[in-house]
């Protein structure tokens, strides 16, 4: 095997690890052994020779369920194209009417065609497509040493945080839903987020932010 193919299927399989974890953090259905996936397990898989088709990209796909509701699904896309185009979102546009699934990522290489970013604003009413870039995904940013434990509250769990301390939801500090955090959770605008810190004084630190 060639020193870029090996680092190239090092590469994809770290992406895919982190896009797995990702989905579980999310709530969809994900197994402890896809979690858990080895270097040498996904060659077996997948193979280890990028240059020649194995993997290819199209092969990494992945359609996961939420534990919750399992009519909830997602899809994650590897597109071949090194800059993704139009043609490449209305395939997967396609793809995802197809199988009844309403929200994607996009995982791409060298960006993205303004053309194909505007066919996604269009497509925004129908479906959810989220894109990153492949070097946001080696590295799983939420096991950042210097990045504190965020945990999503429920709508129910944001209610009872208003009531207990009376404030309107726009008195909470901010998060924007740029924010790499809110981009790895997949957080709209208005949910809120519980990020605890550790503390010398108290052991915790707790605080809430909302995502605007």
């Amino acid at each position: 095997m060639s020193l870029n193919d090996d680092l190239e299927t090092s590469k994809l399989w770290r992406i895919r690890r982190t896009l797995t974890q990702m989905c579980h953090d999310r709530g969809y259905l994900v197994t402890d052994d896809e979690l858990n996936l080895t270097l040498e397990q996904f060659k077996d898989t997948f193979g280890d020779k990028p240059s020649m088709g194995k993997p290819s990209r199209s092969d990494l796909t992945m359609l996961v369920a939420q534990v919750q509701n399992e009519d909830d699904q997602m899809y994650i896309f590897f597109p071949d194209d090194a800059k993704v185009g139009i043609k490449t979102i209305k395939a997967i546009c396609g793809q995802m009417q197809q199988q009844n699934v309403a929200r994607s990522i996009i995982v791409v290489q060298n960006g993205i065609t303004p053309s194909a970013k505007q066919c996604i604003v269009d497509m925004a009413s129908k479906y959810t497509i989220e894109q990153f870039s492949e070097n946001e995904l080696v590295v799983n940013i939420t096991e950042h040493e210097l990045v504190p434990e965020h945990i999503v509250m429920t709508e129910e769990e944001k209610r009872e945080l208003l009531k207990r301390y009376r404030v309107a939801p726009s008195q909470l500090p901010r998060m924007q839903v740029s924010d790499p955090i809110a981009r790895y959770y997949g957080l709209k605008r208005g949910q809120v987020v519980k990020i605890v810190r550790p503390s010398e004084t108290a052991g915790r630190y707790v605080s809430y932010r909302v995502v605007a």
